[in-house]
């Protein structure tokens, strides 16, 4: 499990509840104690990263402890700043008398369903492959199976959705010059059609055009760049985290098997919460009778994987001091 902490970007993920957040901090503890430098990065809109390191987080990093900063991104803000970057660029274009209207609708899509989403894993996916970020480990605490597939998919629709609005355009003679372009031509080796730097497919194109199709294929390009380094098995890592009880196994079931079918690597499950052994008291003793079976079908479940464990704890983890113990107990599971 060593490995998981040598990579650069490492996703912690699960069901709610089953303290993803606390492991994600206490890796980061671990990660910053050797000497890397780390960023742990909340993706969750009901952000509790903050809550575990006791401090006020925002959305830029701050610095908690030599070499480990932490940031929870806010939706609305990356919403905001999406937006306020379409207006800037309608401005150059737009009739002014058009303005208004335009300005409404962007107040308006603000609240449409999945605005939040999209802003947030552009985000995501600038994190991922800003080489130039002074941290040799990025760890998200989010739930990764749904940010990830979207991720996979989204530029195969990003693709569709950019052709079409460029077929509709009315200068799509002109376009469609672009839409050529956008295959590599044959004999050359290159992973996608935006990596080919033989070939400028708006050159030919008006100013408006050339600057609405640009920002298109840049955000296209970007989330091929991000596939490519989730896919990485050299650069990425998925853990997810799970308590010994019925519905967490049979999420992180279903979520191990999405990402394995996508060729996606997963470093193994961590089994948290787990009772010491030295718990005592009739109801424990059922518990732990109960534990043992779910722990037996994790082993069968999962078998393929590593299986570290954290023990259940007698109090809260809030704080650094309580993420230290726990990562001196991660580093014993061979983290």
């Amino acid at each position: 499990m060593q490995a998981v902490l040598n990579r650069r970007l490492l996703w912690v993920g699960g069901k709610g509840g089953v303290g993803k957040t606390t492991v994600a901090a206490s890796l980061a503890v671990l990660a910053a104690s050797r000497g890397k430098r780390v960023l742990v990065v909340s993706t969750d809109p009901a952000h509790s990263l903050g809550d575990v390191f006791d401090r006020t987080l925002g959305d830029t990093p701050r610095r908690l402890l030599p070499n480990l900063d932490a940031m929870e991104i806010d939706p609305d803000i990356e919403v905001e700043a999406h937006l306020a970057r379409v207006v800037k660029q309608m401005r150059r274009f737009a009739a002014p008398d058009m303005m208004q209207e335009l300005e409404r609708q962007m107040r308006l899509t603000r609240q449409s369903p999945g605005t939040q989403e999209a802003a947030l894993l552009e985000r995501l996916a600038r994190l991922m492959v800003d080489d130039s970020a002074p941290y040799d480990l990025i760890i998200f605490d989010t739930a990764p199976t749904g940010h990830t597939l979207r991720l996979l998919t989204l530029p195969e629709a990003m693709a569709a959705w950019t052709d079409g609005l460029l077929a509709h355009n009315r200068k799509s003679a002109e376009l469609g010059k672009v839409l050529d372009h956008l295959t590599p031509k044959r004999g050359r080796d290159v992973a996608t059609p935006f990596d080919d730097p033989s070939e400028d497919p708006l050159a030919e194109l008006d100013e408006r055009t050339r600057d609405v199709a640009k920002t298109l294929i840049d955000r296209r390009r970007l989330f091929h760049q991000a596939r490519r380094r989730i896919e990485d098995q050299k650069a990425c890592s998925f853990l997810f985290v799970m308590t010994p009880e019925r519905l967490p196994i049979l999420e992180t079931d279903r979520a191990v098997k999405a990402l394995e079918d996508v060729h996606i690597p997963v470093a193994g499950v961590l089994i948290n919460r787990v009772i010491p052994t030295d718990a005592d008291g009739e109801f424990l003793q059922a518990r732990r009778e109960q534990e043992a079976s779910y722990l037996a079908r994790i082993d069968q479940l999962f078998e393929r994987l590593p299986r570290p464990s954290l023990p259940w704890l007698p109090t809260d983890v809030q704080g650094i001091g309580v993420l230290e113990v726990l990562a001196t107990k991660l580093e014993q599971q061979g983290f």
